[in-house]
C-alpha cells in the first residue's frame, strides 16, 4: 500500500542551494528533493558517508504554501594563520515561506520515516545549519499519493499572509515527473552526501496543476480595483 508522508517546513529562513558555487550560495524557490532527503536521513542517524539510495528513490513532490521573500546575507572571514580577509559570500535565503513537502513510498518505509522525525538522531534544518526546522514539522502520514495527499491538505500560510491574497488562491505544485512525463531536468537528486566528494544526479520535475484553496480572509476584486485606481 502507498503512503504518503507530509511535512510543513516552515521559519524565519529557509535555504535550498541546488547552484551553489564558490562565494555565491544561493537558494531554490522551494525546497529541493536533495535537501529534504537530507533532513530524513539526519532523522534517522545517518552519517554524510552513508548510503541515501533507497531515501532518493521515494517520490517527492512540494507545494508552496506562503512564498516568502528572498533575502540576502553576506560573510566574512580573516584566515587567522595569515591575518589575510577571506573572499566575501553571498548567502540567499527564503524568509517567511511556508512549504509543504510530500515523500511518497511503501507503507512501512514511510510510517519509519515518521517515527525518526519525531525522535530525530541529529539536529534538522531546512537547508542549512542556520536555518532550524519548526517543532511542527511533521504534518503526518495519508493513505495514497502524493498528488492526492496535496491535494487535500488544509492550507497552510499564516493568517497575516492569507490577507495579501485574493479570496481564491491556485497553490503551486512542483514533483517527480512519472514515467514518460516530461519536463525540467534539476540536478537535486542525492546520490552522496560524503564532505570528499558529494554527488548529485539529474531528475525530472514537472509542475502540476495548481491547488485551488477558498481564503475568507483574501482581498476582493473591488478592493483590488479601488488600490488600482488610488495609486494610478
Amino acid at each position: 500500500m502507498t503512503s504518503t508522508l507530509l511535512l510543513k517546513l516552515s521559519g524565519p529562513l529557509q535555504s535550498w542551494g541546488t547552484d551553489s558555487r564558490y562565494s555565491t550560495r544561493d537558494t531554490s524557490p522551494h525546497p529541493s528533493k536533495s535537501g529534504v532527503v537530507g533532513l530524513i536521513a539526519a532523522a534517522m542517524g545517518r552519517r554524510r558517508s552513508d548510503p541515501v539510495e533507497d531515501l532518493a528513490s521515494l517520490r517527492f513532490g512540494v507545494r508552496i504554501d506562503q512564498p516568502g521573500s528572498m533575502a540576502k546575507d553576506f560573510q566574512t572571514a580573516i584566515d587567522w594563520r595569515t591575518g589575510k580577509s577571506q573572499p566575501l559570500i553571498s548567502r540567499y535565503y527564503l524568509a517567511d515561506a511556508v512549504f509543504v513537502a510530500a515523500i511518497e513510498g511503501p507503507g512501512p518505509i514511510i510510517a519509519g520515516i515518521e517515527s525518526a522525525l519525531k525522535s530525530p538522531r541529529f539536529p534538522l534544518y531546512l537547508g542549512r545549519r542556520s536555518c532550524p526546522a519548526g517543532a511542527d514539522l511533521v504534518l503526518g502520514v495519508r493513505e495514497g499519493s502524493l498528488e492526492s495527499a496535496l491535494l487535500h491538505e488544509p492550507w497552510h500560510a499564516s493568517r497575516a499572509h492569507r490577507t495579501t491574497r485574493a479570496q481564491q488562491v491556485n497553490l503551486a505544485v512542483i514533483r517527480d515527473a512519472h514515467p514518460g512525463e516530461t519536463g525540467l531536468q534539476v540536478r537535486d537528486h542525492p546520490v552522496s552526501f560524503a564532505q570528499e566528494h558529494r554527488q548529485y544526479s539529474w531528475r525530472e520535475v514537472v509542475q502540476d496543476t495548481p491547488v485551488t484553496v477558498e481564503n475568507p480572509d483574501g482581498r476582493s476584486l473591488n478592493d483590488d480595483f479601488f488600490e488600482a485606481v488610488m495609486s494610478a
